[in-house]
C-alpha cells in the first residue's frame, strides 16, 4: 500500500514537533501545565523513555485530529487509489475505512520515529508488527475507534495501551515474540489512554497513578492539564447501551435495565439512557458523570479496547468487566479476541453483575 500519510500532508497542515516544544511555556505561564510538563521530572516523573514515547503518540493524535476535522475526508478513498481494506475472517478484523488506514499509518510512523517501541499491535493489522530490537515498549492500539460515524461528524477516538517488552522472549523469531508480547494481560499495562476527537480534542491517560485528562489548546498546539486525578463517581444515573437490541438480551440484563430506569434499583433515582455508539465518547462521559457504558455481546476487542479502557476506569476508581470477570485479569489468547464489555462506576458495576446473566449470546448479525 502506498504511504498515504506522507502523501496527504498537503491536505492536512499540522504543527511540527519543534513548534510543539517551543510553545510549552505559554500554557504553563497561564497556570495550565502541558502534558509533557505534567508527566516529566517536575510532575509524575514517569521516566524518560515513556515521556519520549508519549511525546510521539500525542503528536500522532494531533495529526489524526486534523485529519478527522478536515473537509477533505470524503476524497480520501480516491486519493489513496482504492477502497477500504478488508478484514479477514481468520484475523477477526473489521473492514477498514480509508481514515482507519491513514490513522494507523500515522501512529506507526510516530512509534517508529520514537525509537522506544519494539512492537505495535493494531486493530487495523492482521498481526503485530516488529519495529525495533531495542525498543523497551509494546504499544497496542485502535487507531480510530468509531470511524463509521465520521460522515455524520459524531465523536471518534484513538485508544492505546503500553506494556514493557518481555526481554525473556528476545531469543524467539520476530513474528513469534511480537505476538506473545502483544498478548500480555491488562494487569501488566504500564500506561493506557485515549484521545477523544469531538468539540474539544482530549487526551486522557494513566501511568498507574490516577487518571488524568489534557485538552488540546489550538492556540499553542499543546495538550494542557484540564482534569487532573479524575475520580469516577461511585454511582451515576446514566446507562449507555444500544437498547434497540433489548429483545436479544439475556433475562438478567433486561431485568437490570428495567429496574434502574424505573428507579427501583439500589439507587432510587430513575436512570437516563445516553448512547453515542462511539466507544471513546460513551466511556469519556461515563468517566466524568458516572453510570455504566456497555456492549453486552462479543464485539469489542480485549487487547485494543477493553484492556486500556478498563485500566483507565480502575485508576479512576471504577471497574471494567465482561459481566462476570475483571477485564484486566483475563489472559488474551488472540490479538483480535472479542468479548462483552461493561465499564463504569464501582457501585453500578457491582449491581449490574449481581444480576448474573448479562452477556448477550444471541447475535443475528446486525447491519448497523
Amino acid at each position: 500500500m502506498a504511504s498515504s500519510s506522507s502523501s496527504l500532508s498537503g491536505y492536512f497542515p499540522i504543527r511540527s514537533q519543534k513548534a510543539d516544544s517551543l510553545s510549552v511555556v505559554n500554557d504553563e505561564a497561564n497556570g495550565f501545565p502541558t502534558l509533557m510538563d505534567y508527566v516529566g521530572k517536575g510532575g509524575l516523573n514517569v521516566g524518560d523513555d515513556l515521556v519520549v514515547l508519549l511525546s510521539h503518540l500525542q503528536y500522532a493524535c494531533k495529526r489524526i485530529a486534523a485529519l478527522v476535522a478536515s473537509p477533505f475526508n470524503s476524497s480520501l478513498a480516491k486519493h489513496m487509489g482504492g477502497s477500504a481494506a478488508g478484514g479477514s475472517a481468520e484475523s477477526g478484523r473489521d473492514v477498514a475505512k480509508p481514515l482507519d488506514i491513514v490513522s494507523n499509518e500515522i501512529i506507526l510512523s510516530s512509534l517508529r520515529s520514537s525509537g522506544k517501541v519494539a512492537i505495535m499491535a493494531s486493530e487495523e493489522d492482521d498481526s503485530p508488527i516488529w519495529i525495533n530490537d531495542d525498543g523497551p515498549f509494546v504499544v497496542v492500539t485502535d487507531p480510530l475507534d468509531g470511524s463509521r460515524n465520521i460522515d455524520a461528524s459524531i465523536p471518534t477516538g484513538t485508544i492505546f495501551g503500553v506494556y514493557n517488552r518481555l526481554v525473556e522472549l528476545d531469543h524467539l523469531a520476530d513474528k513469534e515474540k511480537a505476538l506473545l508480547n502483544s498478548l500480555q494481560s491488562g494487569s501488566r499495562l504500564v500506561a493506557a489512554g485515549y484521545v477523544l476527537y469531538s468539540s474539544a480534542t482530549i487526551l486522557c491517560a494513566s501511568f498507574g497513578s490516577g487518571t488524568h485528562a489534557f485538552t488540546l489548546d489550538h492556540s499553542t498546539g499543546d495538550f494542557v492539564v484540564t482534569h487532573p486525578n479524575i475520580k469516577i463517581p461511585p454511582r451515576g444515573q446514566i446507562y449507555s447501551v444500544n437498547d434497540a437490541r433489548y429483545f436479544d438480551w439475556p433475562e438478567g440484563l433486561r431485568k437490570y435495565i428495567d429496574t434502574v430506569r424505573q428507579g427501583k434499583g439500589k439507587n432510587p433515582k430513575k436512570y437516563s439512557a445516553r448512547y453515542i455508539c462511539s466507544l471513546v465518547a460513551d466511556f469519556h462521559r461515563t468517566l466524568l458523570y458516572g453510570g455504566v457504558a456497555m456492549n453486552p455481546r462479543d464485539h469489542l476487542r480485549l487487547v485494543y479496547e477493553a484492556n486500556p479502557l478498563s485500566f483507565l476506569a480502575e485508576q479512576a476508581g471504577g471497574k471494567g468487566s465482561n459481566g462476570k470477570s475483571r477485564i484486566l485479569s483475563i489472559q488474551p489468547v488472540q490479538v483480535h479476541q472479542r468479548l462483552p464489555l461493561f465499564l463504569g462506576s464501582s457501585e453500578d458495576m457491582e449491581e449490574l453483575e449481581s444480576y448474573g446473566d448479562v452477556q448477550q449470546k444471541v447475535n443475528p448479525g446486525y447491519e448497523v
